[in-house]
Order: structure tokens, then C-alpha cells, then sequence
């Protein structure tokens, strides 16, 4: 089984380019003001020029208008709309808009909120699985949460799908050991503190994943 890795919320040249070094497939832009992960256009446009074209650039939204997709679509050369809260019939509009592959979010605590896949079908390209984060939290991830890996056993996925929430290098193998995720998504388990990245933890995880 071949594992991939997305490196996300990358927000300065030295950890992009550890990201591409170690072996990441895709690399994460937070478009989205609150977190603290968030980039600007100009900076966007400066870090997605230094990605190599078998690296993909995915852009994080959160249930995003159409003036912000297309300004963030243009600065950032995006691959690919990853979707956090943001309702079917909106992520398969996205998707019509820009021509791009989409990624739908799914908040998972409980075995019933994997329903919500099914919801996608014909709308995303991908689901990915994360951490629901706490009733009225500005952010939908990136908390450094994770959910019962179990939730997922025996279950029929709808879509190509990626785990996410609280992985780490630490953790990484148990999590892809007991899911059988072949994309797993970071983001805080890969820094020193909210929104800044850590180039060894990043390495770290990437080579974890290379050696699944």
C-alpha cells in the first residue's frame, strides 16, 4: 500500500520547501482570515511559485464566496478546493466554477457523522476525514484534535477519502495501521506552536509516511 502525505497551512518558503523535500505529494493554503495559518494573495503567489509541478497545491476554505475562491484560485495556481463546512450542492458549484478537484470535509466524532460522505457523491472528488472541533470553535480544524480511528473500521466509503486530525509524527503509522488511509493530511501536529511550522517535525512525518 502506497501512502501519501499533504502538508498543510504552510505559510513560509523554508517549510514549503521541506515539505517538497521530504516528499510531500500535496501542500495546504489556508484561505481563511481566523486561522492562524491564513495567507494573504501576495504570499500565496510567492509560495505556490515554488512548488514542482508533482507537487500539488491545495487551497483550505471554509464555506468561501465566489470573489474569494477566484482570488485565491489565480494567486495560489491551486490544484485542488479542500471544503470545510460547506454544503453539497455549494462544494459541486465550487467545483463547476473553477474546474478543479474538490475535497470535502467531513467533521467525524461519532459513527453517525460519517453519513454525511454520502452527502458528496457527485459533488467532491474526495472526502477527508476530520476531528469535529468544539460546538462554536472559530475553526472547523487544525486544533490538533483527533477522532476514534475505530469509527472507521468496517466502514463503506463513498468516495476516495484522506484521514486527518490530531496526526503526528508519533502516530502517524497507527493511524494509516488501523484506517488503511492512503492520504493522511497535518497540519498542527507539524508545529512548534499555532500556525508555525516546525521543518523536523515535518520531516519526521514525512518520513514516517515513506516508510509505511
Amino acid at each position: 500500500m502506497s501512502v501519501t502525505a499533504k502538508i498543510c497551512g504552510l505559510s513560509t518558503p523554508d517549510t514549503l520547501d521541506a515539505a517538497v523535500r521530504y516528499g510531500a505529494r500535496h501542500i495546504g493554503l489556508v484561505f481563511f482570515p481566523p486561522s492562524p495559518r491564513d495567507v494573504d494573495f501576495d504570499r500565496a503567489r510567492g509560495l505556490a511559485a515554488r512548488v514542482p509541478g508533482h507537487v500539488g497545491v491545495v487551497g483550505v476554505f471554509v464555506d468561501p464566496d465566489d470573489s474569494l475562491v477566484d482570488a485565491a484560485v489565480s494567486a495560489g495556481a491551486l490544484d485542488v478546493l479542500q471544503l470545510h463546512r460547506t454544503a453539497p450542492d455549494r462544494v459541486a458549484a465550487l467545483k463547476r466554477r473553477t474546474g478543479l478537484e474538490t475535497w470535502a470535509a467531513v467533521a467525524v466524532k461519532t459513527r453517525t457523522d460519517l453519513a454525511a460522505a454520502r452527502g458528496f457523491v457527485g459533488a467532491a472528488d474526495r472526502i477527508l476525514y476530520d476531528a469535529k472541533t468544539p460546538e462554536g470553535a472559530a475553526l472547523p480544524g487544525g486544533m490538533g484534535l483527533r477522532f476514534d480511528w475505530a469509527l472507521l473500521d468496517g466502514y463503506s466509503h463513498p468516495l476516495p477519502w484522506a484521514l486527518s486530525g490530531g496526526l503526528d509524527p508519533d502516530n502517524v503509522a497507527a493511524a494509516v495501521g488501523r484506517t488503511g488511509a492512503t492520504l493522511v493530511d497535518v497540519s498542527s501536529g507539524v508545529e512548534s506552536a499555532p500556525g508555525v511550522k516546525d521543518v523536523d517535525r515535518i520531516a519526521r512525518f514525512l518520513q514516517a509516511v515513506l516508510h509505511l
